[in-house]
Formats: structure tokens, C-alpha cells, sequence
């Protein structure tokens, strides 16, 4: 028993397979039109830049990338922190003694009150202006 196989073609089949070919091609021509198109345009934008900008533009993208990483470093150390049982309650008693300290040394009398507020104009003039 020998298979022979003969190929049939339906010619209705081969129209649409070379209609098909037809328009992958035009499609491909289409998308390398429009993709040199867009190059060109892209080139041209990325030539009217000033590059001397750009060094500035970097450093400030950079320090806020640091400081987004330094924030997400930060809060994880506290969430770890807030995770054992006796740390934090210790960490509030130590904000209220510190805040208690410094209360008593600025602001137990009306001339150490007087001396606070003119340090406090003092730094609003200098960084304000």
C-alpha cells in the first residue's frame, strides 16, 4: 500500500493567498514609511535640544531618585521597627522626654522665650530673605 499524495489546488484558495500576500506587503511598506517618518521627526526634536540643559535636568532627576530610595529605606527600617513589641512605646517615651528638655531649657522664662523668638527671626531673615 503506497501513499501517493496528490496536491490539490482550489483556486479560489490561491486568489486570497496572494490577495493576503499582496497586503502584508503594502502593510510592510506602509510601516516602514511610518517608521522612518516618526525617526525623522524624533531626530529632528533630539536636535534643537540643548544638551548644557540636560546635565542640570539629570542631577535633579538624580538627587530625587536618591531621596525616593532613601524614603522607601526609612520606612521599612520604621515598619520593621514598629514590628517588635516594646520598641515603640519606648520610642514615643523618648520623643516626650526630649521634647520635655527642650521646653524647660527654651522656654521656662519670658528672656529665654525672647532669645528663641529672635533666633527664629534671625533664621527667617537669613534663609527668606
Amino acid at each position: 500500500m503506497s501513499e501517493d499524495t496528490t496536491a490539490v489546488q482550489d483556486p479560489a484558495t490561491s486568489q486570497t493567498t496572494s490577495e493576503s500576500d499582496a497586503g502584508s506587503t503594502s502593510e510592510t511598506i506602509n510601516f516602514t514609511e511610518r517608521y522612518s517618518e516618526v525617526l525623522g521627526k524624533v531626530n529632528a526634536t533630539l536636535d534643537q535640544v540643548d544638551w548644557n540643559q540636560v546635565g542640570r535636568m539629570g542631577k535633579v532627576v538624580g538627587i530625587f531618585a536618591a531621596v525616593i530610595v532613601a524614603q522607601i529605606l526609612i520606612k521599612g527600617i520604621l515598619d520593621t521597627i514598629n514590628l517588635l513589641p516594646v520598641v515603640p512605646g519606648l520610642l514615643e517615651l523618648l520623643g516626650v522626654v526630649v521634647v520635655g528638655q527642650w521646653s524647660w531649657k527654651n522656654l521656662t522664662t519670658s528672656d529665654k522665650r525672647s532669645a528663641l523668638v529672635n533666633r527664629v527671626q534671625t533664621l527667617r531673615k537669613e534663609y527668606l530673605g
